[in-house]
């Protein structure tokens, strides 16, 4: 028999390794496998690979902690305390093997875009996956951030009304405020885990205060923060290897040692050698940008919009939204139409290929015409992954065609000069946009163009296959 196991404990010194001791003893006496993750104080370690999770029996999660149990779907999974696995570890064994199946395994089409997604992220670099963490968990700010300040213009742009300037602060002064030093700090804990974290947040943080270089508008902006995180991540995780104690004095490492250390480095890295030059670059950023007029723009709408289509969600397509979003942050008129081109262009995808499956169902087979209708909600909404699944079942077809569609959205926003304050939302931010009607019909260009593309590149489907068989006719 083989488990696979997780110890984790609040402040993960002490009973997260008694635990796991406590499981390898045991299993060893009953002739069990087990390999068991420990989430401590000092991250986590001797994870647990795809491989471990796929090929084992049961999982066993002792914890008193939140743990993330996604990667666990369609195992025997039993969920207890650390202590039980201390007291009575025998026990634990026996009943993870009684346990039901933990998750959805229905394989219905959400599951099947977040499936695609996973496995294109296990397929990426590292430096991309630990980005995408950072980025991951900023985005709620920012948009948030990004709605408030755009109701707050809404109001009263001038902000002399008490509501407009609540909404203000809220947006401006509080949520896009911190969206930079979050995004250094969760990168720096995807590289070094949770010691990275402290470090990340000060570099971050150090990097949005223009009063350390000598002027209060300067920034280091989203890009000061993509490189402390990083550096914050590696010069952490190079001390966390590098700093070897005694077993008794570990405790000490990750509370004391490396948080002093490491935001020391960090520290003085941002404020005496890195922080000016970033500030400079974005502030020369910012101005070229504010020099772009709307026919010159053009260029630069094809190429945001294709890059949104290419790999819906992958690297090449939050290269492109993370430029919108971080120029988002100078309030600019410029920065306002980049960010209704990116979000135009990334809606169009699923809308096409929902528009596709509706026009000619006898094109797709009929797993896909019911995802249609899932497509078209998602790609509403703006989220572009919703596209995956058919980009998956016919790639050399698919993706050429919403590519063009979406290249064409991205191009005429800006000849239309279509603003968007908020950086995420879809059709429940159109309120806010800027000359909303030509902006609606740059994306329903789109749309009809990949859905025919679409279209012309596929042949019909033979209804007298299994769904299977139609998959690889398709391919």
């Amino acid at each position: 028999m083989k488990f696979v196991a997780i110890t984790a404990c609040p402040t993960g010194i002490a009973h997260t390794f008694m635990a796991e001791e406590a499981l390898k003893q045991t299993a060893k006496t009953l002739g069990y496998d087990v390999k068991v993750e420990t989430q401590g104080a000092s991250g986590a370690e001797n994870v647990l690979s795809d491989e471990d999770i796929r090929t084992a029996d049961a999982v066993i999660i002792a914890a008193d902690k939140a743990v993330d149990l996604t990667r666990f779907a369609g195992k025997r999974l039993l969920e207890t305390s650390v202590s039980s696995a201390i007291k009575s570890p025998t026990a634990l064994f026996e009943k993870s093997l009684q346990q039901p199946i933990y998750g959805d395994t229905t394989g219905d089409y959400l599951n099947k875009v977040q499936q695609l997604k996973s496995e294109k992220k296990a397929q990426t670099p590292a430096f991309y996956r630990h980005l995408m963490n950072g980025v991951s968990h900023m985005l709620p700010l920012v948009v948030a951030g990004g709605i408030f300040i755009a109701v707050s213009f809404a109001i009263d742009i001038n902000g002399n009304n008490p509501i407009s300037a609540a909404f203000m602060n809220i947006g401006g002064k509080s949520a896009f405020t911190l969206f930079v030093p979050i995004l250094a700090a969760f990168i720096a804990q995807s590289i070094a885990d949770r010691p990275g974290f402290a470090p990340g947040l000060v570099g971050g943080w150090i990097g949005t205060q223009g009063f350390m270089y000598g002027s209060p508008n300067a920034s280091a902006g989203y890009l000061g923060g993509i490189i402390a995180g990083f550096l914050a991540g590696y010069i952490t995780l190079a001390l966390k290897k590098g700093i070897r104690l005694p077993r008794t004095f570990e405790g000490l490492k990750p509370v004391l040692i490396l948080p002093v250390l490491s935001v020391g480095i960090i520290g003085f890295l941002m404020i005496y050698v890195l922080g000016k030059p970033i500030a400079f670059v974005m502030q020369a950023m910012t101005n070229g940008l504010q020099h772009i007029g709307a026919t010159g723009s053009i260029g630069l709408g094809l190429l945001l919009g294709a890059m949104m289509a290419f790999d819906m969600g992958g690297p090449v397509n939050k290269v492109a939204y993370f430029f919108a979003v971080g120029l988002l942050g100078a309030h600019t008129a410029e920065s306002e139409v980049i960010m209704a081109a990116v979000m135009g262009a990334g809606m169009v995808p699923p809308l096409g290929l929902a528009l596709a499956t509706f026009i000619n169902k006898r094109k797709f087979h009929q797993e896909e015409r019911d995802a249609g209708k899932a497509a078209a909600i998602l790609g509403m909404c703006f989220i572009t992954e919703g596209a995956i699944p058919f980009a998956s079942n016919d790639p050399l077809r698919v993706i050429p065609s919403i590519v063009v569609g979406s290249a064409i959205t991205g191009a005429l926003s800006m000849l239309f000069h279509a603003t968007s304050p908020a950086p995420h939302g879809g059709i429940f931010v159109f309120w806010l946009i800027g000359n909303w009607p030509m902006y609606t019909l740059s994306i329903l260009i789109g749309a009809v163009i990949s859905a025919i593309m679409v279209l012309m590149l596929k042949r019909n489907v033979d209804t007298s296959l299994s769904s299977t068989k139609q998959l690889a006719a398709t391919r």
